[in-house]
Parts: structure tokens; C-alpha cells; sequence
């Protein structure tokens, strides 16, 4: 894995050890940012189920203003910190190691998002619907406006078109998986097919 664009441009990045953890592979990565680089200078970002760090690292290298990245697996978190280590990225960034369902239960912070990227591990299809759910349910405590959350998912796992306010916007494949990307009360105006 690299880092694909940015100030951290062509530097590598490792995986966790195992198949507990499934990366986001470098050309999908770099079809979500293409989609998102306009938004991307000044964004507050949030790494749901964060894994290696890989997006969140990304949205770093493209001029994220923070990242919060959230995941709970002692070997993920141990190689995410590794990463950012080794890109010697210092400040921009929280790590909280909790669950996705318990960070969004204590937001005791209070911070809001421009952008949310979830990728829950594929075989727990509950926790789409968990965590869309509560963002969709109370938008406002999460989502500035104009917010955009992106789902990573199989490619035949389809996820609904609303969770609660959560409306989706766009829908893209490629390969065997999937970005499914939604908006606080948008309407769904376009679906695109990325064949690979």
C-alpha cells in the first residue's frame, strides 16, 4: 500500500497481519479521492473502523485539517500507529481505540464531520446499518453541513438508499467492491458504475 497524492505522495504504508483486517486497495482508494478532492482542503475527517489508517493517512496527505481515526483491534492499531510514524505525522490526528458504536455513543467532544468513511469488516454486514443508522438518526450531532459519508461494502451487498436522514448520492463499483456515498437529506440525483 501507498499513499497515492499529497504532501505524502508515492510513501508506503503496511497492512495488520492476518484477514482480519481487509485494506482498502490502492485503486479504490484513489477512485474515492478522485471523487472527493474538491472537498478535501480544510476537511474534518473521520476513519471509521480505521484499520491500517490508509484513508485517513490519505485524507492527511491531501490537506485534511484533522482525522480521527477510530478502531478497536490491538494489531491494527499497533500498525496504524506505525504508519503514522513512519510518514512522521505528529499532530492533525486522534486515535481513539473503542468501538465505532461506543465512539458514536460518547461524542463528548462534540465534533463535527465534513467527511465520514466507514469500512467495516465485510463479513459484520450488521454494523453498516449500526453505524448509518445512528449517523442518519442524528445528523446534526455529527455532520456540518454539506457533509458527505462513504460506505466501503461488498459489491452484492447492497445497503439501503436511507438510513434515517442519510439519503445516497452516488453509488460506485469497482472490482468486487463497492463506495456507496450519502448526504443529510440529499436527493438522489446519480448512480456511476466504475467497471475494473
Amino acid at each position: 500500500m501507498r499513499i497515492i497524492a499529497g504532501t505524502l505522495r508515492s510513501r508506503t504504508l503496511t497492512a495488520p497481519p492476518g484477514l482480519a483486517t481487509r485494506p482498502t486497495s490502492d485503486r479504490l482508494r484513489e477512485t474515492l479521492f478522485n471523487v472527493l478532492a474538491p472537498r478535501m482542503e480544510g476537511a474534518a475527517f473521520l476513519d471509521l473502523y480505521a484499520g491500517s489508517g490508509a484513508v485517513g493517512m490519505e485524507a492527511l496527505s491531501r490537506g485534511a485539517v484533522r482525522v480521527d481515526f477510530v478502531e478497536r483491534a490491538e494489531p491494527a492499531l499497533k500498525v496504524l500507529r506505525a504508519n503514522l510514524a513512519r510518514l512522521g505525522v505528529t499532530e492533525r490526528f486522534e486515535i481513539y481505540p473503542s468501538s465505532v458504536s461506543g465512539y458514536l455513543r460518547q461524542n463528548r467532544k462534540q465534533k463535527r464531520f465534513d467527511l465520514v468513511f466507514l469500512d467495516p469488516p465485510y463479513d459484520a454486514a450488521e454494523e453498516y446499518a449500526l453505524t448509518l443508522g445512528r449517523l442518519g438518526g442524528a445528523p446534526a450531532e455529527w455532520l456540518n453541513a454539506g457533509a458527505a459519508v462513504i460506505a466501503e461494502h461488498r459489491r452484492k451487498e447492497k445497503l439501503g438508499e436511507n438510513y434515517g436522514e442519510l439519503k445516497r448520492t452516488r453509488l460506485l463499483e469497482q472490482g468486487d467492491a463497492a463506495l456507496s456515498f450519502y448526504a443529510s437529506g440529499a436527493a438522489i440525483t446519480e448512480s456511476q458504475e466504475v467497471q475494473g
